[in-house]
């Protein structure tokens, strides 16, 4: 299998995983944060989308140039636009990735904060780092929230407790 084919089905099989905690999240518990310096449930799971968001800007260009001060990050106000965002940026993801090959994993990417490159590695290791690693990290963030929330917490890599 390529490195392309192997990331793809990566991708799909790690966002499976991650609706069925977003189809979780309480609705009317967005605002509840577990500590004041927590994401509330809402951040958290609108972060899941914006990890989700850099497969396209990972693999639609050479470099991502930010600046913080103008930068407003995603805020779903409904579990059902959390949904829809959700599964529209899976899409795209998912049709980025079937549309690049190996050449592409190994080409050089750049973040830039303000202009100045902050990140430069292969677009396959940023893509594990930013998109695949960062999904799983807040994933396991959710679980702990929605188990602090008495929500029956689903299985990712095989049955929890709740199941």
């Amino acid at each position: 299998m390529s490195t392309a084919a192997a990331l793809r089905s990566e991708f799909e099989r790690e966002t499976r995983a991650t609706r069925r905690y977003l189809e979780r999240v309480p609705a009317d518990r967005l605002e509840w944060r577990p500590h004041q310096k927590s994401f509330t449930v809402g951040e958290l799971a609108s972060h899941l989308v914006e990890c989700v968001r850099w497969t396209d800007a990972i693999f639609s260009g050479d470099e991502f140039n930010i600046d913080p001060a103008t930068f407003s990050p995603y805020q779903a106000t409904s579990v059902p636009e959390l949904l829809g965002t959700f599964d529209a940026d899976v899409a795209r993801g998912v049709a980025v990735l079937a549309a690049h090959g190996d050449d592409a994993m190994s080409r050089t990417w750049r973040m830039k904060i303000r202009g100045k490159v902050r990140v430069e590695r292969t677009k396959s290791d940023v893509f594990r780092d930013f998109t695949l690693s960062h999904l799983i990290h807040h994933r396991g963030q959710l679980s702990v929230y929605l188990r602090l929330l008495d929500v029956p917490v689903p299985g990712a890599y095989g049955p929890t407790a709740d199941e």
